[in-house]
């Protein structure tokens, strides 16, 4: 993902963008991070809002337990000591850790847990991730807090205690409208506080009341802005950036041939796919979704538009290799590349072909906009590749590239007929991505924002599978649950998954050690993933620490 023009450092960080501190011990006690996002800082960091919680979520606020999507699931106590399950997993109780403290020096306890809760309960808009529609109350015992929900819930844990960052009462009760909060001089319990923010860059400095002792290491992150992945790619290449982010054409000549502590690695987490609003009165016909679907050759999108970095999907939406013990293998291939197939669809569907062109029976042509961001270069590749595919079987697609700002707001609101989004979060399981892309208490009318369900996706069946599966812990049950959810995804084609997204990940080693690495995946390790880019900060050191 990529952009137009660097925004330049201001003369006074000039410095800081470019190069890291060293102590007095001869080590590296700085990082700067080249991801490039599109568009300029706000200085928001309101952790309940999309567009900017991942600057904040992770390295100033902070979850209860953090959940590792690399392995299984792996789960690690964080602001919670502990956690239990009971009433046939409808009950979950959790123990908050004590000793710790705000960034303000007042410290953390079971109220802020339950405000944060109550807060999300109270403001639809915050709860990013619906857990009130799973939640039927959520109440205070001393250091612990007990969520009771509707029915069986374990999968659900990873939104509650691991995708929702607790916010301090003494502050949030005193905002009136938290939904359109800025949050500007965020207070956490994190690693990090945020000393600094203009439109250009960000600086984060080390949280030295911390209550993980001895952390973190790092004492200052530098977070510029990029509006275009090129100059991010050249701070990367020259060694001026530690940690990236973001896709290299030719990584190998460019990156990695520049120096030997140069590294990467790309994990597969999620899809990047055509999101299709199920509103517009053509595109709901479920044809010319299928017809889309047979058109677009996923392996040469792949291969042009991301060098084959992004492994091609599958239209059961199954990220491989990462959860291939998931995927239904005949599903997998029902559209595979068939441009006749395609063709053959919508004829079939009445529609008829003038020219180079399709058109419905009542003469409106099969010509639609797809959103895009302008800066991401492999995206705007990649759908150009999909344009000629589908011009191939008389589909017109007009791309619109877009400011990341502008087409994150699209999105949210369904201001968009097409769209190129692979902006999901996914989770340590593929129902997590199914649930977020099929749910329909994720979805809202077009309008208004919604969570992740962007295309609109209704169904009462669907919803039922995805709430069957929380209500249960069996492995083989809920592998059944997801085969059929794959079913709904080849049936109704509510999205077009593409390519398989990656982490984007670029490490520096000449300074610096405790990167994530394929043999030690301990989080996910893009920079733009919360709150794992925090877990990753306070494993760096400097290489002449112990």
């Amino acid at each position: 993902m990529m952009t137009l023009a660097l925004v330049v450092c201001l003369a006074a960080t000039a410095s800081a963008c470019g190069g890291s501190k060293s102590s007095k011990s001869g080590g590296k006690t700085a990082v700067t991070i080249s991801n490039e996002q599109g568009t300029t800082w706000s200085c928001g960091f309101n952790p309940f809002n999309s567009d900017v919680n991942f600057l904040s979520f992770g390295t100033v606020y902070e979850e209860l337990t953090f959940v590792n999507g690399l392995k299984s699931g792996q789960t690690t106590d964080w602001l919670a000591s502990s956690y239990a399950w009971s009433n046939s997993n409808k009950t979950l109780t959790v123990t908050i850790r004590p000793g710790v403290k705000w960034s303000d020096g007042k410290p953390l306890t079971a109220g802020d847990v339950l405000f944060t809760f109550n807060l999300l309960k109270k403001n639809e808009g915050l709860d990013l991730n619906a857990a009130w529609s799973v939640l039927k109350d959520v109440t205070r015992n001393g250091n612990k807090i007990t969520f009771d929900f509707k029915g069986s819930a374990v999968p659900y844990f990873y939104y509650i205690a691991a995708q929702t960052p607790i916010v301090p009462e003494h502050i949030w009760s005193t905002i009136k409208n938290p939904v359109t909060y800025k949050d500007t001089h965020p207070v956490g319990t994190g690693p990090f506080k945020m000393a600094s923010c203009s439109p250009q860059v960000i600086k984060y400095t080390k949280n030295a009341g911390y209550w993980q002792k001895g952390k973190p290491t790092i004492e200052t992150v530098y977070y510029p802005a990029f509006t275009s992945n090129d100059p991010a790619n050249q701070q990367l290449a020259s060694g001026k950036a530690q940690w990236g982010s973001q896709f290299i054409p030719n990584i190998k000549s460019y990156y990695v041939s520049k120096s030997a502590d140069n590294h990467y690695w790309f994990p597969p987490t999620v899809n990047v796919s055509i999101f299709i609003n199920l509103q517009d009165p053509i595109l709901k016909d479920v044809a010319v979704r299928k017809a889309m679907a047979y058109a677009i050759d996923r392996k040469k999108v792949s291969e042009i538009g991301e060098y084959g970095y992004e492994p091609p999907s599958n239209q059961t939406g199954i990220v491989t290799p990462t959860f291939s013990s998931w995927l239904d293998p005949k599903l997998a291939h029902v559209f595979d590349y068939n441009p006749q197939k395609a063709i053959q669809t919508l004829q079939a569907a009445g529609y008829k072909k003038k020219g180079n062109l399709f058109y419905t029976p009542e003469g409106k042509p099969l010509s639609f906009r797809i959103l895009n961001i302008g800066g991401y270069s492999d995206w705007v590749a990649s759908v150009q590749v999909i344009q000629k595919q589908l011009a191939a079987v008389g589909i017109k697609i007009t791309p619109e590239n877009l400011s990341s700002t502008t087409y994150d707001a699209d999105n949210y609101n369904g201001k968009f007929q097409l769209s190129y989004n692979g902006n999901e979060s996914g989770g340590p399981a593929p129902y997590y991505e199914l649930r977020q892309v099929l749910y329909s208490k994720n979805s809202a009318p077009i309008g208004k924002p919604a969570a992740t369900n962007w295309e609109r996706y209704e169904n009462p069946a669907t919803d039922r599978l995805i709430e069957q599966y929380a209500s249960t812990a069996d492995p083989a049950t809920q592998h059944g649950i997801v085969r059929k959810l794959e079913q709904v995804m080849v049936n109704e084609v509510p999205v077009i998954p593409v390519t398989e997204g990656v982490d984007w990940y670029q490490y520096n080693t000449r300074d610096l050690k405790g990167w994530v690495t394929p043999d030690n995946p301990y989080a996910q390790p893009a920079a733009y993933v919360n709150p794992d880019w925090g877990v990753v900060l306070l494993n760096l050191k400097p290489k002449s620490a112990s």
